[in-house]
């Protein structure tokens, strides 16, 4: 990792952190914004100006909603990266492989099921959902790979995706009272993040994006060969569970705080090798601080682009990533057929 390209992917997100937090349906100064930041950093104490109810929006509304869209797309990018580099594949993504839509049936079943009381086990289904999906998905697409190509996983994981669909519309049936609560975690977005749910799934992030950061040299191992990386004393099986498990639980996360959005794993990571290269040491922690501004910036255009209602936050991305997703996959079939 050189240091300048490490500089500049952390002053990319602060930039956008910090436009994010300046914008907002209040009209709130931006001068007054920056000394309310300002005034929250030890040895430093300065009158924002904005009054207590400008001073709520800022922290109560605006910082955690800012922070949520952060650690959900930077979390997705990890994910998605992280999957490519156990799969070898460049399709791999969290919502292709169906992690996303096991997390949501385990969502959706705590969610309908389970007192508001007990909210802190909504990661932890969601966690037992998504390793679900991906091992079914995995498991199909190694029963067919022998003729299918790059795109078998992708297809397998596309097939495992609609089935635990079928069974998260199945489920919503149940609980008509849970409907809205429901549709509007499927839909995607951060416009309900406080404190509570940062605090929540924090130490699952941490440690998810701990494991997969500490795994980028042994995923360049992985990229040459099985065969090739036990001649090197690496046991593919061990590092190809411990990500898969450190990408579940960090799909998992995501998912059970903001609900289904799709492609940042997918976009990201592509656009990282295109300016970084493709070495997972670099990819992993570059793919990470994209993430987050990606998804950052995604979410300041769902709430100010038809303002004051908000766009789900799953289209946005899906503006985006829907042309990306078609252009690699374009690339992918052109190099196989080289």
């Amino acid at each position: 990792m050189r240091p300048g390209l490490l500089a500049a992917a952390l002053l990319v997100l602060a930039g956008t952190l910090l436009g994010s937090l300046l914008v907002g349906a209040a009209d709130l100064p931006a001068s007054g914004v920056v000394r309310a930041l300002a005034d929250r950093v030890p040895l430093v104490s300065l009158d924002s100006g904005l009054g207590p109810v400008g001073e709520s929006i800022v922290w109560e509304l605006r910082v955690p909603r800012v922070l949520m869209a952060a650690v959900v797309g930077g979390l997705l990018a990890l994910a998605g990266a992280g999957y490519q580099g156990v799969f070898r594949n460049p399709l791999a993504d969290p919502y292709l492989l169906g992690a996303a839509a096991g997390a949501g049936v385990g969502a959706t079943l705590v969610i309908v099921l389970v007192p508001d009381g007990l909210g802190f086990v909504v990661p932890l289904a969601a966690f037992v959902g998504a390793i679900g999906g991906v091992l079914l998905a995995y498991a199909l697409g190694s029963t067919a790979e022998r003729g299918g190509g790059a795109a078998t996983l992708v297809l397998a994981g596309v097939a495992v995706s609609s089935f635990l669909s079928a069974v998260q519309t199945f489920v919503q049936q149940l609980s008509s009272e849970d409907l809205q609560r429901i549709y509007s975690w499927i839909l995607g977005g951060v416009g309900a993040a406080d404190w509570r749910q940062l605090t929540l799934i924090a130490p699952y992030a941490a440690v998810s994006t701990a494991v997969l950061l500490a795994h980028g040299r042994l995923l360049d191992v992985l990229s040459v060969g099985d065969d090739e990386a036990s001649a090197l004393g690496l046991s593919a099986r061990r590092v190809r569970l411990m990500v898969l498990v450190a990408a579940s639980l960090a799909t998992a996360c995501a998912v059970a705080v903001s609900g289904l959005i799709g492609f940042v794993g997918i976009v990201v990571p592509h656009v990282v090798r295109r300016l970084a290269g493709g070495s997972y040491r670099v990819v992993l922690p570059l793919s990470l601080l994209g993430g987050a501004a990606f998804l950052a910036v995604a979410d300041l255009v769902a709430r100010t682009v038809v303002a004051p209602a908000e766009l789900p936050l799953g289209v946005v991305t899906a503006f985006v990533g829907g042309p990306f997703f078609v252009a690699v996959l374009r690339a992918s079939r052109r190099r196989v057929e080289t």
